[in-house]
């Protein structure tokens, strides 16, 4: 549905039903996440949530998908659009550990959609695969600029730091959910960062 259709007291009608699934989703999993879950938490009818997402649960999925992946690149803002200095790649990183604080769960929502749904809706797979490049290509521009300052080897691949980087905070956030601490995401980062502070010295 397109939200220029729909008054703004419907906007944010819709917009709280992507919340609370996507809290769902969090807490629950896809799978545990109903529609009937989510019209109890949200006090809407059966025919206001097919209103707004006539796609029914796999539509609200993938809107969830959508809107949870601007919000990861929004929380680290401003920094992930410099990353041009050490000082703003450690700004990123406490923004970035903030955020997965204030989810209330030490949980990454794109991570999760991907692990529990993306194989079975090609649709929702695009997104998601998206969202990653978006979140790569963000990180790789940072990598280059350290290069360009002569701060990090010419040699490295942005690409591939980029991703060891989001692959250390999918790891980290998995064992901070057991540990119910950030330090296990924390120690992740320092491990992937630490690396690319090996200053040129030619």
């Amino acid at each position: 549905m397109e939200e220029t259709k729909i008054t703004e007291r419907g906007r944010l009608t819709r917009q709280r039903i992507i919340d609370e699934t996507g809290r769902q989703i969090l807490a629950s999993g896809v799978g545990g996440t109903t529609l009937d879950t989510v019209r109890a938490a949200t006090l809407t009818s059966k025919s206001q949530l097919f209103h707004y997402f006539p796609g029914g649960k796999a539509e609200l999925v993938r809107e969830v998908a959508l809107w949870e992946g601007r919000q990861l690149l929004e929380a680290q803002e401003p920094e992930i659009h410099d990353l041009g200095t050490w000082a703003s790649w450690e700004r990123w990183r406490a923004a970035l550990v903030e955020y997965y604080i204030s989810l209330g769960r030490w949980a990454c929502p794109i991570g999760t959609l991907a692990s529990q749904a993306a194989a079975f809706d090609a649709e929702l797979e695009t997104m998601i695969r998206s969202s990653w490049d978006a979140w790569r290509s963000q990180l790789a521009a940072g990598v280059r600029r350290l290069q360009q300052a002569g701060s990090v080897d010419e040699g490295a691949d942005p690409v591939r730091v980029a991703t060891a980087i989001i692959a250390a905070i999918q790891g980290g956030l998995l064992l901070s959910q057991s540990e119910r601490a950030g330090w296990p995401l924390e120690a992740a980062l320092d491990h992937a960062l630490g690396p690319l502070h090996t200053v040129r010295t030619d």
